[in-house]
C-alpha cells in the first residue's frame, strides 16, 4: 500500500496572507552613488578643467613666443646694421665690428648630419638587437648601460673626447680615412685631430640613447602576430625584422631620429670642446670649425661692446631658426616616408 505524502498548494504559497503584493525593498546605496549625489552641480568643475587644460596648451604657444621676442629685441642693433646679410656673411671680425653667422651655421648643420650618419644605422642595430635576437640575461643589462650614456654630462663626454678620442682619430682613424676616402674632399690633410669629424663622432655618441631607446620602445609595441604571421609564410628572420617589425615601426623611428636631431643641433659642451672653434667654412670634415652654440659659449663672456653682444644673440636667433627649419624638413621627410598613413600593426 502506497503512501502519498502532502502536497502544498503552489497558489496557495505564492500568494501572501490577505491579498497583498510584495513591494520590493531598495538596495543601500554604495560609496560612490552616494558621493556622486552630493556634489551636486559638475558643470563649474568640468568648466575649470577644460580652460585649466587650455591655459597648459597655450602657454607652449607663449613660451616660444616669449624667446622669440627676447631674441629679436636684444639683437635688433646687428638686425639693423646687417639685416638679412649676418645669416649669410662669413667673416667674423669683433675687433672691426663685422659679423657672419654662416660659418656657425655651416658647422652646425654638418657636425649634425656627420652625427646621424654614424648614430642611426648603430642605434637602430641596438634596438633590432635588443629587441630581437637579445638573449634575456643579457636584455636588461644592455638595456641599462645603454641608457646610462643618456644621463652622462656633457663636459664628461669633452674630457673623455680630449683625452681618449682625438688621439685616437689623430693617431688612427684620420689617417685611414685620408688614404681611402682622400679623393672625395672630405678627408684631407692637415690632421689635427680636433675638428668637424671630431664634433660628429661625439655628438653621435651622445644621441645614440636616445634613438635607440625610443627605436627599441615603438618595435616592442609592434604585435608579435606580426612577426608570427611572416614567419608562417616562410621569411627568415632578416625579413621577418625588416617586413614585420621595421616596417610597422618606421614613423616612431623617424621620430626618435628627429629627436636626437634635436639634441645634437643644441649641444655645446661637448663641441666646443672637441670641434677647434675656428669661424671657416672647409669642405674637409677634418678642418677645425665652429658651431653656433659653441662660439656663445665660448665668446659670449668675452663681448665687451653691445654690438659683439647682439651679434653673438642673433646667431641665438639663427640657431633658433634653424631648430624650427630642420624639424620642419624632419617631419616633411617623416610624410614622405609614411605618405601620411599610420603604421599597419594588425
Amino acid at each position: 500500500m502506497r503512501i502519498q505524502e502532502p502536497r502544498t498548494p503552489r497558489a496557495a504559497a505564492a500568494e501572501p496572507a490577505g491579498g497583498l503584493t510584495p513591494v520590493a525593498v531598495p538596495a543601500p546605496a554604495s560609496q560612490i552613488r552616494k558621493f556622486l549625489q552630493s556634489r551636486g552641480s559638475s558643470s563649474l568643475a568640468d568648466s575649470t578643467f577644460r580652460w585649466l587644460m587650455v591655459l597648459c596648451a597655450l602657454s607652449i604657444f607663449g613660451i616660444v613666443a616669449l624667446i622669440a621676442t627676447e631674441l629679436v629685441s636684444s639683437s635688433k642693433l646687428t638686425l639693423t646694421k646687417f639685416g638679412m646679410k649676418f645669416f649669410f656673411g662669413s667673416a667674423w671680425d669683433p675687433v672691426n665690428a663685422d659679423f657672419g653667422a654662416l660659418p656657425f651655421i655651416y658647422g652646425t648643420v654638418v657636425s649634425s648630419l656627420v652625427a646621424l650618419v654614424i648614430a642611426v644605422p648603430l642605434a637602430v642595430g641596438v634596438a633590432v638587437f635588443l629587441t630581437e635576437m637579445c638573449p634575456k640575461a643579457l636584455r636588461g643589462i644592455l638595456s641599462f648601460l645603454t641608457e646610462l650614456l643618456a644621463a652622462i654630462p656633457s663636459v664628461v663626454y669633452g674630457l673623455w673626447a680630449i683625452f681618449v678620442l682625438v688621439p685616437l682619430l689623430r693617431l688612427y682613424v684620420n689617417p685611414l680615412l685620408i688614404k681611402t676616402l682622400g679623393w672625395t674632399g672630405l678627408f684631407v690633410a692637415p690632421d689635427f685631430g680636433i675638428g668637424m669629424f671630431a664634433a660628429g663622432v661625439i655628438l653621435a655618441i651622445m644621441i645614440l640613447p636616445i634613438i635607440s631607446s625610443l627605436t627599441r620602445e615603438v618595435m616592442t609595441a609592434v604585435p608579435h602576430t606580426q612577426r608570427e604571421a611572416v614567419l608562417a609564410l616562410g621569411a627568415t628572420r632578416w625579413e621577418m625584422i625588416r617586413m614585420g617589425v621595421l616596417r610597422n615601426a618606421r614613423i616612431g623611428i623617424v621620430g626618435s631620429i628627429i629627436l636626437g636631431l634635436g639634441r645634437a643641433l643644441g649641444e655645446t659642451m661637448a663641441v666646443a670642446m672637441v670641434i677647434g672653434s675656428s669661424p671657416t667654412i672647409s669642405k674637409s670634415l677634418l678642418a677645425p670649425a665652429a658651431t653656433m652654440a659653441s662660439v656663445i659659449a665660448n665668446e659670449f663672456a668675452e663681448a665687451a661692446d653691445d654690438t659683439y653682444r647682439s651679434a653673438l644673440i642673433e646667431i641665438g636667433l639663427a640657431l633658433f631658426l634653424v631648430t624650427i627649419v630642420v624639424n620642419m624638413l624632419a617631419r616633411l621627410l617623416m610624410w614622405a616616408v609614411t605618405r601620411g598613413a599610420p603604421a599597419r600593426v594588425t
